[in-house]
């Protein structure tokens, strides 16, 4: 299981609709609105 960065909730890897790729790492989201606030400010949630 992976933890969204945005909203912290757990989001499962293999089912998962929504992740992207940043420096060579995928994240996992549990919404579009999670994945689309990560891609504007990654280092804001990867803090």
């Amino acid at each position: 299981m992976a933890i969204d960065p945005v909203c912290k909730m757990t989001v499962d890897e293999k089912t998962a609709k929504f992740k992207t790729k940043y420096n060579g790492d995928t994240y996992y989201f549990c919404a579009p609105g999670c994945k689309k606030a990560f891609e504007e400010s990654p280092a804001e949630y990867l803090r």
